[in-house]
């Protein structure tokens, strides 16, 4: 039996599996979560903690039809000067809950189209957040950028508040894909970008690009990968397109019939995959890459690889402070997400609460098995001394969970005295092997394909 077939068996093609991103997925969220939990997690973490935040900046100039996110489109820059006020409200409520001493170990800026934000926009919201929480020494300020939305002016504010980080979203350059998928890109203007970023003197370059986009053939999106390439990013994630039209309308101008089948999926991936690693980049994950230099294959080397919104991160700390519409704070005590309307989100902040309308506390074996799940996100393996050790689970129960996910997926896996591990071959299996540690229901949430 081929890999394929045997794949084909396991259900793989057919599954809809979540992304875990977080543990548990944000479909089982609740309003028992509220301002008032918000509120007592931030006052509750200890003096000179180091933490990260996320500011999302939710407008795009352009809604481009794949992207699934909720953002909101504008020509004119003033909801997002408005929105930029909110911001700043939301910042100076923060500090007044916040203990003292505590620092950024990391800072993240995304969307929608961060950089949308004017040169004095940028420039405000930095240094009031800098005001609020330090960086911290070897501290991250990582942006998202638009090759399509930035310019000199915008870029030497955000080099000059302290990003040392940029992700520019690429998703493919062949023109026939870009037209299908609404995000139109020429490659000279990407490649120009890079070429400024690294002018600037940031010392690290992200870039996005998805597989399993409408017309996207072997061929091409090797050409693609070429070009990326030719960029020297130190991070790649190569993620697998979602097409769920069903939930953005938008994806409803993408035509389905261009769609590659899973089977093809599987195949444009390791196509994009093999040139990565041929070119020196560590595998990380189920879908990233990175130079052997940077600081998240160096993560994975020693078992520090962490999933967060973001997706793969090297980020340890235990608080995720999430700043906008829409954003998730992760805390030790469970996830809260601010309201997703702009509208709702800014009524809250002007009167002077935060936004808070959904989340998790976790209870029972949340964090446990939060635990398990990452592990083979990250690491492809369950380390059975590890979990033994940080968690108060019998090796009865801990050998029962392990053994119930081994059976599902016969010959595919392999379970010993150490943990359990998957094998290369198996790793498309990954998110399917992950559910099996999921408690909870999830017959209801519409996930992305599990390849």
């Amino acid at each position: 039996m081929t890999v394929h077939s045997q794949l084909m068996h396991l259900g793989l093609f057919d599954a809809r599996v979540p992304r875990y991103t977080s543990y548990p997925t944000a479909p089982q969220f609740s309003g028992a979560v509220g301002p008032a939990d918000f509120t007592r997690w931030i006052a509750d973490i200890p003096a000179d903690t180091e933490i990260s935040l996320y500011l999302h900046v939710p407008f795009c100039r352009r809604l481009c039809w794949f992207c699934a996110c909720r953002t909101q489109g504008t020509v004119s820059d003033d909801p997002v000067r408005a929105y930029a006020k909110v911001l700043k409200a939301e910042i100076a409520l923060l500090r007044g809950h916040l203990g003292p001493g505590i620092r950024l170990a990391k800072l993240h800026w995304g969307g929608g189209t961060p950089t949308m934000l004017a040169p004095d926009l940028i420039r405000d919201l930095a240094a009031q957040i800098f005001d609020v929480v330090p960086m911290a020494a070897g501290g991250t300020f990582s942006v998202e950028i638009d090759p399509m939305e930035i310019d000199a002016p915008r870029l030497d504010a955000l080099v000059a508040a302290g990003m040392n980080r940029a992700s520019i979203g690429v998703q493919d350059f062949d023109p026939q894909i870009q037209t299908a998928i609404g995000r139109e890109q020429p490659y000279e203007t990407t490649l120009a970008v890079a070429q400024m970023i690294r002018d600037r003197g940031v010392g690290s370059l992200n870039a996005d690009i998805l597989y399993g986009l409408p017309h996207q053939t072997s061929a091409r999106i090797a050409d693609s990968v070429q070009k990326l390439l030719a960029l020297s990013p130190d991070r790649v994630a190569l993620y697998g397109y979602a097409h769920v039209p069903w939930m953005s309308r938008r994806q409803q101008m993408i035509p389905s019939d261009a769609m590659p089948t899973p089977e093809e999926r599987l195949d444009l991936f390791e196509v994009a995959r093999q040139m990565f690693v041929a070119d020196g980049y560590a595998e990380i994950g189920i879908d990233h890459f990175a130079k052997p230099s940077d600081s998240m294959a160096q993560a994975a080397k020693v078992g520090k690889l962490r999933r967060n919104f973001q997706g793969y991160t090297d980020d340890t700390s235990p608080i995720l402070i999430g700043l906008g519409a829409s954003a998730i704070s992760r805390f030790p005590q469970g996830y809260a997400q601010n309201a997703p309307a702009t509208a709702a989100h800014t009524k809250a902040i002007r009167a002077g609460e935060f936004s808070t309308e959904r989340g998790h506390a976790f209870a029972g074996e949340d964090h446990l098995r939060g635990r398990l799940i990452e592990a083979l996100m990250c690491d492809f393996h369950i380390n059975r001394t590890e979990i033994l050790r940080d968690f108060d689970v019998t090796p009865e129960v801990l050998d029962a969970l392990l053994a119930h996910a081994a059976q599902a997926f016969p010959q595919m896996l392999v379970l010993d005295d150490s943990g359990l591990t998957i094998p290369e071959a198996s790793r498309p299996l990954t998110r399917m092997v992950a559910r099996m540690f999921d408690a909870y229901d999830q017959s209801r949430a519409k996930h992305s394909a599990a390849v």
